[in-house]
């Protein structure tokens, strides 16, 4: 086994220790499928480094701003500091890091654009798994884990001009289909990933459709 596999997999049950009884849609799950993705988006699209996009997406979530308070600084240095124990090539750790710093969504009319060919894939990859059934049942379950309600006609979903409005919002779980969900689909980077999200965009609205009819008590 050469060195990068084992740091991966070393990686792999550190995670697994760290995130077991995560119950917010952010658990190792959650990375494993972000992972996966990742490996099959970069196979596709080519001509990048592999380890990178590999421990970018299992590290992209090692401390999300959700869970400390909006900071923004505490991934990065804790990925950092997680990848100091390891001999990997000072580039590759910069990439890396980079990942974790940039990934997030920031809000409807904030930009996030990422730094490397590794970065889109992860990006992409974290982005699918917030669509689709999945994407639906995750959203669901944060908003669940934050006491806000499903949905209420009264409060109407808002176009975040700064990534402190958008990380502080309590809005009812369905706005978050308007304020980031059905904006993913656009905001993809790689052609593998803009045809996979069409198809799980497509589920979103039909789920929104089918949500709306039977919160009304529509019989059909």
């Amino acid at each position: 086994m050469d060195n990068q596999q084992q740091i991966i997999d070393d990686t792999i049950q550190y995670l697994k220790d760290s995130f077991s009884g995560e119950a917010t849609g952010h658990d190792w799950f959650h990375i494993e499928r972000v992972w996966k993705l990742s490996k099959s988006i970069a196979k596709k699209e080519g001509d990048m480094d592999l380890f990178v996009v590999e421990m970018g997406a299992l590290m992209h979530d090692i401390a999300d701003h959700k869970f400390h308070d909006g900071d923004e600084s505490v991934g990065p240095k804790k990925a950092a500091e997680y990848l100091s124990q390891f001999d990997i090539e000072s580039d590759k750790v910069e990439k890396i890091i980079k990942i974790v710093e940039e990934i997030s969504y920031k809000g409807k009319n904030i930009p996030t654009k990422m730094s490397s060919k590794e970065g889109e894939v992860v990006q992409d990859a974290d982005r699918l798994d917030a669509m689709g059934a999945i994407g639906v049942a995750r959203t669901f379950a944060y908003g669940g884990s934050k006491g806000r309600s499903i949905y209420d006609p009264i409060v109407k979903p808002v176009c975040h001009t700064s990534f402190a409005a958008y990380k502080t919002s309590t809005a009812p779980t369905i706005n978050h289909f308007y304020e980031k969900l059905l904006l993913l689909k656009d905001r993809l980077n790689t052609n593998t990933a803009k045809t996979e999200g069409e198809r799980r965009h497509e589920f979103m609205e039909s789920f929104l459709t089918n949500f709306y009819q039977d919160w009304n008590a529509q019989i059909r």
